[in-house]
């Protein structure tokens, strides 16, 4: 690998559904995660346009479960995260 690339963590395909929650937990909406690595995630979410910059990822409605993300980029209603904290 040439000097200064950056490897990107391997993904898996998931296709889940999976639950985002805003900061406070308040309010959590359906999402699809579409793959996800040991860094991020690839999230699709039929409101795309009310996200926030930061929110927690969850596999079930509980929002502790989850983790906190940062959006890092958004196509659409697909969006990438990168986990924080």
């Amino acid at each position: 690998m040439a000097p200064g690339t950056k490897k990107r963590d391997a993904r898996r395909s998931l296709r889940q559904s999976g639950w985002i929650t805003l900061e406070g937990g308040f309010a959590a909406r359906p999402c699809v995660v579409e793959d996800m690595s040991s860094s991020g995630a690839k999230i699709t979410i039929q409101d795309a346009n009310t996200l926030p910059a930061r929110l927690r990822l969850a596999f079930s409605r509980d929002a502790r479960a989850g983790r906190a993300c940062e959006v890092v980029w958004r196509r659409g209603k697909t969006f990438g995260v990168k986990f924080v904290g």
